[in-house]
């Protein structure tokens, strides 16, 4: 299969395309710098250039391919409104790259997040919540699945909080950064929070799975751990990088604060039970042994 892949140099994407690359399939891959279109050559990708903005390249390119993994999403942290610009820029990236695949019967499996539930583990039958800070992400996924009546087999893969390799990575990645430039590992509330995890190298293989044979308007959940508490990861990163372990505000952690506390585990086993996913990498805290003091 000739697949395109936007955001194919991130922690998920670089691991997506080596995946897809050692699996026989080819991939025609969005580059939106020198540095990235070096990178994915390199991986043996055919790279083209342009941003999940230039929405006729990602027509054009969908309309080259045999089914599209879309993972580009790009939050500038340090303006005000950068996370809710890079939700409507998915946004219109997804509606796109939907309507090029109209009743092709091809695949487009997309990203997000595993939905939160009160009082126990969320499973993939349950709906994404399409409220609070990344709420439009869900809605452009879900309109993304409703394209599934109209000849296009659309699949959304849910990730956990922390997609993780090598140390870094996702919310616990966020935490190491936030650690590094306050000298305080800190953690929301009680830190007794639990937060879903995978390791991406694990998370490539299942974007691999659901892309090959995923039947269409499904959701499917790369959870590896299914709730680590977010007190022992703040315990690793401030005993790797030498710093006090605390408790802090929820506004001290920017714009996903109100997300960082909440309770989120998450269940992959029907996932693994359907397609057939195993996780065989590190866990999270393991993982964190690998933070670079």
């Amino acid at each position: 299969m000739h697949v395109f892949v936007t955001g194919g140099t991130g922690t998920i994407g670089s691991a997506v395309v080596d995946e897809l690359l050692a699996n026989d399939h080819t991939v025609l891959a969005l580059a939106r710098s020198d540095a990235s279109a070096d990178a994915l050559a390199r991986a043996g990708a055919e790279v083209v250039r342009g941003t999940i903005a230039d929405l006729d390249t990602l027509s054009t390119s969908a309309g080259r391919a045999d089914g599209v993994i879309s993972l580009a999403f790009t939050p500038d942290y340090d303006t005000p409104d950068g996370l809710a610009a890079a939700v409507v820029e998915e946004g219109a990236a997804l509606a796109s790259l939907g309507e090029a695949l109209l009743g092709s019967g091809r695949p487009i499996v997309t990203v997000s997040g595993t939905p939160w539930i009160p009082g126990r583990l969320s499973t993939e039958r349950d709906p994404l919540p399409e409220e609070g800070p990344v709420g439009g992400r869900a809605v452009s996924v879900n309109r993304l699945l409703e394209l599934s009546s109209r000849g296009v087999r659309a699949v959304a893969v849910r990730m956990p909080r922390t997609v993780h390799n090598r140390g870094t990575g996702g919310f616990a990645g966020l935490l190491t950064e936030q650690a590094r430039r306050t000298g305080v590992a800190g953690y929301p509330g009680d830190g007794a929070q639990r937060w879903p995890a995978v390791h991406a190298l694990d998370a490539a293989v299942l974007f691999r799975l659901a892309l090959e044979s995923a039947p269409a308007g499904t959701a499917w959940h790369a959870v590896a751990d299914e709730g680590d508490a977010v007190r022992d990861i703040a315990s690793v990163i401030g005993r790797r990088l030498d710093l006090p372990v605390e408790s802090v505000s929820e506004q001290s952690l920017g714009p996903f604060g109100p997300v960082f506390a909440l309770d989120q585990p998450a269940s992959s086993a029907h996932t693994r039970e359907t397609l057939g996913w195993e996780p065989v990498h590190l866990g999270l805290l393991e993982d964190l042994e690998n933070i670079e003091p």
